[in-house]
């Protein structure tokens, strides 16, 4: 084996992994991934709380994503969870809130949407 082989080697490591220890490494990986994914949802609300007298929720959740240099895949799912995240937390607060009292939270305007296409 040549020298530049020692210092790089092609794979991690030497031989061939059990299966078991292969499934095994999956599944960290999995965790790992997930807690990164979630640890962007958590900071990506948190960029779109600060941001909420400025800028949309929409764009500040684009310009995070932007800004971060988060890759497509994980970007979409980032987007998708922290929608989610924003409209279980408005549900939750025009549940708890007395009537007539307005929210803190950006508010989010999914509705119009699927106004507009009942009324296409």
């Amino acid at each position: 084996m040549s020298l530049l082989g020692k210092l790089f080697p092609e794979t991690l490591f030497a031989r061939r992994l059990s299966s078991a220890m292969e499934h095994q490494l999956r599944l960290a990986q999995a965790r790992a991934e997930e807690a990164l994914a979630q640890t962007h949802v958590n900071n990506a609300l948190q960029f779109v709380q600060t941001l909420a007298p400025e800028v949309p929720y929409e764009r500040a959740i684009a310009i995070y994503v932007r800004e971060l240099g988060v890759p497509d895949p994980l970007a979409g799912v980032i987007t998708t969870r922290t929608f989610v995240a924003l409209g279980e937390r408005e549900a939750a607060a025009k549940a708890n809130e007395p009537q007539g009292e307005q929210s803190t939270l950006p508010h989010l305007r999914l509705d119009d949407a699927d106004g507009a296409r009942k009324r296409a």
